[in-house]
């Protein structure tokens, strides 16, 4: 007796079908597996990521307990502070005889002098003068007065345009802040002029010293309100020294400080233009 191969009745799909695959209601299983294999997998994730997230918690609240709040961890990078001028331009271009030109110098000079008013610097120390301002023991730490008046003919109170009206313009160089640094001897701002021609200048303070009683310098959060010591440069132009490009250098001399590093020409001193027309 010959046998006939089975067919399965039309609209029924066989046993196993791809359907079994996402769920089998013969064994219950969900993609192959059943709920509480589903369940310890699921528990296994959950304590190895929690784990995982509470051992990177842990290592960044330790590293948080070795920094302090007022004094960067490590400052071995820069020794020596760069040199800043004020107006904020590497070249000073204008017509002596146009407002509107050098308006923009004075406004700036005007703006960044306004925290050496004298009656701003009324409220802190006057500090003795050629020692540092060591606070190291004191939790907040003093801030020694530097007055706008110190730079005299170039502190805008005398000439409100600076020198600028005049073809003279005063600039302003600024160290600038690292925390700690205490320059050895007697720093000083010392500028010349790169082009050909010589050139006239005057200094405020007087023969552009920096006292020493401004440093050491305690961060931004520790030594609050303090300012920078501040050396003017008042360039004496004369009337054969217009329309023509002036380069001057100023560099910090009579310290350790260091000011002829080739690879940055900003350490310990600065280079600008000037052009005055008439």
């Amino acid at each position: 007796m010959s046998k006939k191969s089975e067919k399965p009745a039309e609209g029924n799909e066989p046993e196993g079908s791809w359907k079994d695959v996402i769920y089998n209601p013969r064994t219950g299983e969900f993609f192959g597996r059943t709920a509480s294999n589903w369940g310890l997998i699921l528990l296994f994730y959950l304590v190895f990521y929690g784990f995982l997230v509470a051992m990177f918690v842990f290592t960044i609240w330790v590293m948080l307990q070795t920094l302090n709040d007022d004094t960067p961890q490590y400052r071995d990078r820069v020794a020596s502070p760069g040199l800043a001028i004020r107006p904020n331009s590497l070249n000073i271009v204008f017509n002596r005889s146009e407002p509107l030109q050098y308006g923009q110098y004075v406004q700036h000079l005007e703006s960044f002098l306004h925290q050496y008013n004298d009656s701003e610097q009324a409220k802190n120390d006057l500090c003795m003068a050629g020692q540092y301002s060591e606070q190291d023991e004191e939790p907040q730490k003093k801030v020694c007065q530097f007055r706008r008046s110190l730079l005299q003919r170039c502190s805008g109170m005398e000439d409100t345009t600076y020198g600028y009206a005049k073809g003279q313009p005063c600039v302003i160089v600024k160290m600038n802040r690292i925390i700690g640094l205490k320059p050895a001897g007697d720093p000083y701002i010392n500028c010349t002029s790169q082009s050909e021609k010589p050139l006239q200048m005057q200094y405020f303070p007087h023969e552009g010293t920096i006292d020493r009683m401004y440093f050491p310098y305690y961060g931004k959060k520790a030594h609050e309100g303090y300012v920078q010591p501040l050396v003017a440069v008042k360039l004496l132009l004369k009337k054969e020294d217009y329309n023509s490009e002036l380069i001057v250098e100023c560099k910090i001399e009579g310290s350790n400080l260091k000011n002829n590093d080739e690879r940055d020409k900003f350490l310990g001193r600065v280079t600008f233009r000037v052009l005055v027309t008439e």
